[in-house]
């Protein structure tokens, strides 16, 4: 172990959320939100630790409470990735592992096949997860599609069906993108530091502004998208699954 890079998983987590407020806090079968993603993070084999990033204390108190380990942040982030730049100052990290907060069922051996190929291949700076998008969410903007290139880097991220199947019989799977991010500890530095780009701006998809300034993002394939919770609905979506789950 001490041979290779010191992979960190990482879990952005604050309070503010506008379509379901206190997110990370809230119950899931007598646990908070944030606690199943951080019990689900310390199953992948291959992170030598897993903090909450966070700018709230409520939620280091939480964290703490489990068992967790926090690092507190500055409330004046843009977003998640901003939020593990400052975090993994504080580590001596190779390898920061960007975990979504709101997706509890994520896949333990998913976080493996994102660090891998970072431990493989000196020359990457980054990965991500995709997976085969369903027909239900093809022209849903809220699931976010991805294309590449032959040989598994990421060319484009849009909220629009791409590629367009012009001729159907040769048309090629569309893959719905995971936002599960594997960095470089000092490239995620240079990434938090580049200012919003014309195309990030369009779409609304942080990712964009890593290929608009020429780094390539490595995807991996995965069988399936983890649920995500974003809405009350989905949280009595996932009680239930989970709830089913532990009575299996």
């Amino acid at each position: 172990m001490s041979n290779r890079a010191k992979v960190v998983g990482m879990i952005p987590a604050r309070l503010a959320a506008t379509r379901l407020p206190n997110k990370p806090l809230a119950d899931i079968c007598g646990k908070p939100m944030i606690q199943r993603v951080w019990e689900r993070a310390c199953q992948a084999e291959l992170l030598d630790a897993v903090y909450v990033a966070t700018p709230d204390e409520e939620i280091r108190q939480v964290v703490e409470a489990f068992g967790g380990k926090a690092i507190m942040t500055s409330e004046k982030h843009r977003s998640g990735t901003d939020r593990l730049a400052e975090a993994s100052l504080s580590t001596d990290a190779d390898i920061i592992v960007n975990i979504q907060g709101d997706e509890p069922l994520i896949e333990p051996e998913n976080i493996n096949q994102a660090v891998t190929p970072l431990l493989v291949d000196r020359t990457l700076e980054m990965t991500s997860l995709m997976a085969p998008c369903p027909p239900d969410q093809l022209d849903n903007p809220a699931t976010v599609k991805v294309v590449c290139d032959l040989h598994g880097f990421a060319l484009y991220f849009s909220r629009a069906r791409i590629p367009f199947p012009r001729n159907e019989s040769s048309a090629v799977r569309v893959m719905q993108h995971i936002g599960l991010y594997a960095y470089r500890k000092e490239f995620l530095q240079r990434y938090a530091a580049l200012e919003p780009t014309p195309l990030e701006r369009t779409e609304m998809l942080e990712q964009l502004r890593v290929l608009e300034n020429g780094v390539r993002i490595r995807m991996v394939e995965v069988d399936r998208a983890p649920l995500s919770v974003d809405t009350p609905e989905d949280l009595a979506q996932m009680r239930a699954i989970i709830e089913k789950l532990e009575e299996g």
